[in-house]
């Protein structure tokens, strides 16, 4: 198996990316006019690893991110860190917190966590932090500054006065398209650091988000929403480039905001269709290209995949590769200014939504 990554024949679509349709990791570039500044990192999100009882657990979900790990440690040239992105639990308890770190024990490589909802709510995140540190950080690569937040808290009322007990607050906010849940949020505490962090960059330094939730005010029945997410935008106005990217979606999104490219990465577990209806929060929607239904559900993989992502003077292009699909790639277009999807864009070149299930 060629793990090797060339970027220019990637995009070309070459035949020698034998692996592209079966990795479940996300490969970033950041791009500089200096090459010599370039680096790589990987992002791999959303194991959703599921204990079922004893050491059993829900096989689809762990083996994608036992994959996720074994080809990331192939690539070449090797990145110089990965980021987990959230969700590495799906009802936050030790033994698939344990599982889940086992899993990622194996990588070559330094390793940054990004908590989600899936990880939190069973115990506020007490036992992730004796396993991978704080709940938001941030660091300097090469010049970039990255700040990783925990964007999926959420009001104090509903967190700790609501349930009778941390199982049914996990089960509740584990739900998709749950009436009983509630919006993500960064919270004042995060905010208030993330002031006094900011306050220490310099308007010029590249700046990098990692997130679970979006940042966004995408589609709140989902859960696809921050709360507080115009309040974070503008602590981030002030820099010349920022890039956000985040897990939870399960999808290809992007979108640009003001300065801020926003970007998903896709799951090692399963995907989601997008939500039928768009209109809580029409003006911040990410161009939504092709309907991303399960195609078939009788193929856990079906539409998770891989991407990899080249940052331009903080404008981010991508390349999806999809199961089963076309491979897609989205680039900003500095004449319109937002990015764009380069195949089908146009309402006549969208693949319909596959329905034959």
């Amino acid at each position: 198996m060629n793990s090797s990554v060339n970027r220019r024949d990637f995009l070309k679509g070459a035949g020698a990316f034998a692996i592209a349709a079966s990795l479940p990791i996300s490969l970033v570039e950041l791009a500089f006019a200096d090459a010599a500044e370039n680096f790589t990192f990987a992002y791999i999100s959303d194991a959703h690893i599921q204990h079922i009882s004893g050491n059993k657990f829900v096989r689809n979900w762990d083996r994608g991110l036992i994959r996720a790990v074994a080809e990331t440690n192939l690539l070449n040239p090797k990145p110089d860190f990965v980021v987990f992105g959230g969700d590495l639990a799906q009802l936050g308890n030790k033994p698939e917190l344990d599982h889940g770190a086992e899993i990622m024990s194996a990588l070559r490589y330094k390793t940054h966590y990004v908590m989600g909802e899936h990880d939190y709510y069973l115990d506020m995140g007490a036992y992730w932090e004796k396993l991978f540190g704080p709940q938001y950080y941030s660091f300097d690569h090469k010049g970039v500054h990255f700040i990783v937040l925990n964007s999926i808290r959420t009001y104090d009322d509903w967190t700790y006065n609501r349930w009778p007990s941390a199982e049914q607050r996990m089960l509740e906010m584990a739900g998709l398209d749950n009436p009983n849940g509630s919006p993500f949020m960064v919270g004042e505490e995060q905010r208030k650091w993330l002031k006094g962090d900011l306050d220490k960059v310099k308007k010029t330094t590249p700046v990098v988000v990692l997130s679970h939730s979006p940042l966004q005010k995408i589609y709140k029945g989902w859960n696809f929403w921050t709360e507080d997410a115009e309040e974070l935008q503008g602590m981030l106005k002030p820099f010349n480039k920022v890039t956000v990217l985040y897990g939870h979606v399960h999808q290809i999104q992007y979108n640009q905001i003001g300065n801020i490219s926003f970007n998903s990465v896709m799951a090692t577990a399963w995907p989601w269709p997008y939500p039928q209806s768009y209109a809580q929060a029409e003006s911040h929607l990410p161009k939504l290209t092709v309907p991303m239904n399960r195609a078939d559900p009788f193929f856990e993989r079906d539409a998770t995949g891989w991407q990899f992502v080249n940052l331009v003077s903080g404008k981010a292009d991508m390349s999806f590769n999809l199961y089963n699909n076309s491979t897609r790639t989205v680039k900003f277009n500095p004449e319109t200014g937002r990015p764009e999807d380069v195949a089908y864009q146009g309402e006549s070149q969208r693949i319909a939504p596959q329905t034959h299930y």
